[in-house]
């Protein structure tokens, strides 16, 4: 040890070069973090640049707020109240119209509600002289409390007006009991339902009247782009495993089998956009009360189809490794061209129902797709009906009633997307228009005759 110490210091190691050292990497190191953060930043934005709008949106309304506090006219006649507007913007300013709407509502209605109702019960427990009025005041904030808990696991408030409860529990609470020590109360409260029905109006004016993101909207798009991402798995089931120079062998990493996945779980998201989007006033093309509970429906349909995708998309990955018995040619390629077919007509299916969804238009061609692939599922029974070994034939056979079930489950998808369509008035799309041209033929083999050509 000694010796090793004597070398160091002779070849002019110190202290001082350790240290620097470990700061030099320490920069790097955050210098790093740094630049990832900002790349993450920058990717968020990328994604969605309705979210920098968005940001914007809440430091202009928290300025607009702000003006009540800083106004010595308005100030002196809300007083301290006035920061409550503040904190209004703060809780109840949220990324779509829907969801301020329903804070908003939530909130003022609660406000307003506690606090008429903490009045009084300071009213009634003021004749209950000086030693039963705080007993009694007890008594009211534990029965309200108490009940409004309760009712937050009844699931149409839990999912409607949760908010909403919280602030009644909140604001009864705060009135009744300072009411006990608080002697101009009536004055108090109407201060802060003022203070919050400002901030609560600053909120709605800037989510609606600038760059308003709808909800609604945002439903309409993610169950469509579902549908989409659907449609994909099964076109690429078509092309790669299906077609005549394809197969099922080295499937792993093609991209395809991966574009069900976030079907899977976007049921939160859906049901999220669905609450707010029924707050939501007309706009463009969705009136109020469109008709949102039928978009849950087409997700949750959808979501089974990404399912049995899913058991599909297993199967043919763990087949794919195995060895290949000897099966009937003729069979064989009989049953990849059922397969091809329930395959390609159902993506044609869901990209019919897709676009239809999009441009709120009547899915017209979707139900012959829909037809088709049905088809092909007999196609594939009748394939299997003569006297087959079954073991040579259970590989492809597996694969095609996982598909024939994928069939029947889009099916499903497309009966419902025709109940959306006819309960949201979708538009029938117009027929093509066809120009005719009309030529007179003549030749030695044929007598004079008319020619009639239709041009789309």
């Amino acid at each position: 040890m000694e010796f090793g110490i004597q070398s160091s210091q002779k070849i002019g190691f110190s202290p001082w070069w350790w240290w620097w050292s470990n700061a030099i990497s320490l920069v790097d190191r955050l210098s790093t973090r740094v630049v990832e953060f900002f790349r993450k930043v920058k990717k968020i934005g990328e994604d969605d640049p309705r979210r920098i709008g968005h940001s914007f949106k809440v430091g202009l309304a928290l300025t607009v707020v702000s003006v009540v506090y800083y106004v010595t006219p308005l100030f002196d006649g809300f007083g301290v109240s006035t920061m409550w507007a503040v904190l209004t913007v703060v809780v109840v300013m949220e990324y779509t119209v829907g969801g301020t709407l329903s804070k908003g509502f939530n909130r003022a209605f609660a406000t307003l509600l506690a606090g008429a109702l903490g009045v009084a019960a300071h009213q009634i427990a003021i004749h209950c002289g000086e030693k039963g009025e705080p007993i009694l005041l007890g008594l009211f904030v534990f029965a309200l409390a108490a009940a409004a808990t309760f009712s937050r696991f009844i699931p149409e408030i839990k999912a409607r007006y949760d908010y909403g409860v919280t602030i009644f529990i909140l604001t009864f609470s705060l009135v009744a009991v300072s009411s006990y020590r608080v002697d101009e109360l009536v004055q108090l409260a109407h201060q802060r339902l003022s203070t919050i029905a400002i901030g609560v109006a600053t909120c709605l004016c800037t989510s609606i009247f600038v760059c308003p993101i709808w909800a609604g909207e945002d439903l309409h798009k993610l169950v469509a782009g579902n549908l989409e991402k659907l449609a994909s798995f099964l076109e690429g089931l078509s092309a790669e495993c299906f077609a005549e120079k394809g197969g099922i062998e080295n499937l792993e990493g093609k991209t395809f089998l991966q574009a069900y996945k976030s079907v899977l779980n976007s049921k939160p998201t859906e049901d999220s956009l669905a609450n707010f989007a029924r707050w939501e006033p007309s706009h463009g093309r969705f009136w109020f009360r469109h008709p949102w509970k039928q978009y849950l429906k087409i997700g949750a349909l959808s979501r089974q189809c990404a399912s049995s995708m899913d058991a599909l998309a297993a199967y043919i990955i763990t087949t794919s490794t195995k060895s290949k018995t000897n099966t009937d040619p003729d069979l064989q390629l009989r049953l990849r061209a059922a397969c091809k077919e329930m395959a390609a007509e159902s993506a044609n299916t869901l990209k019919e129902l897709s676009t239809a969804i999009r441009t709120i238009t009547v899915p017209s061609a979707a139900g012959r797709h829909a037809s088709a692939a049905v088809a092909a599922i007999g196609k594939w029974r009748d394939s299997l009906s003569d006297d087959t070994a079954v073991p040579e034939v259970l590989q492809v056979a597996t694969t095609a009633s996982l598909l024939a079930d994928l069939v029947l489950r889009v099916q499903k998808i497309a009966g419902s997307v025709d109940e959306l369509a006819r309960l949201a008035r979708f538009k029938r799309p117009e027929p093509p228009v066809h120009d005719a041209k009309i030529k007179p033929v003549a030749d030695e083999e044929s007598p004079s005759h008319l020619s009639i050509t239709l041009e789309k």
